[in-house]
């Protein structure tokens, strides 16, 4: 296995990260978030230190997702690993970190924010077990601006 391909160093993100995540989700994350400043990313790493995971590789962010537990309900978020490192098995090493961190929780089932126009997602989703659940719709509600 190359150095380009080897499984990449995964961790929790801390404060000192979070800038580097703000500029790598405008290279690598499908659109934006509301969240997606200073502030938001703060208080979801203040509230809850082990929820934003990172992939490295070498040293550089290659891979980000939020797995973030309420208590009942596990979800996940910003999924976005770097173009140049896209099927290299960052992902799944994302995934895989989150769902343990989720049955480490006592999670039941995890679900995933995926845009429907991003097929690159779907088809990464796919691989990983998860399925759109037609049942249900997202209502959304901004609650500032």
């Amino acid at each position: 296995m190359s150095e380009l391909t080897s499984a990449p160093r995964i961790r929790a993100a801390g404060p000192d990260d979070l800038d580097a995540v703000l500029a790598f989700w405008k290279t690598a994350a499908e659109g934006t978030s509301i969240s997606d400043d200073r502030s938001g990313v703060e208080r979801l790493v203040a509230r809850d230190p082990e929820a934003l995971i990172l992939a490295e590789r070498d040293g550089e962010l290659v891979g980000t997702v939020i797995a973030g537990f309420d208590g009942w309900r596990c979800h996940l978020y910003r999924l976005a690993v770097h173009p140049d490192h896209r099927r290299q098995g960052v992902a799944t090493a994302l995934l895989a970190a989150a769902e343990e961190r989720f049955t480490a929780l006592g999670g039941r089932r995890a679900d995933a924010m995926v845009l429907q126009r991003n097929e690159t997602a779907h088809h990464a989703w796919g691989a990983a077990g998860y399925a759109p659940e037609e049942r249900w719709r997202r209502w959304v509600k901004p609650l500032t601006g």
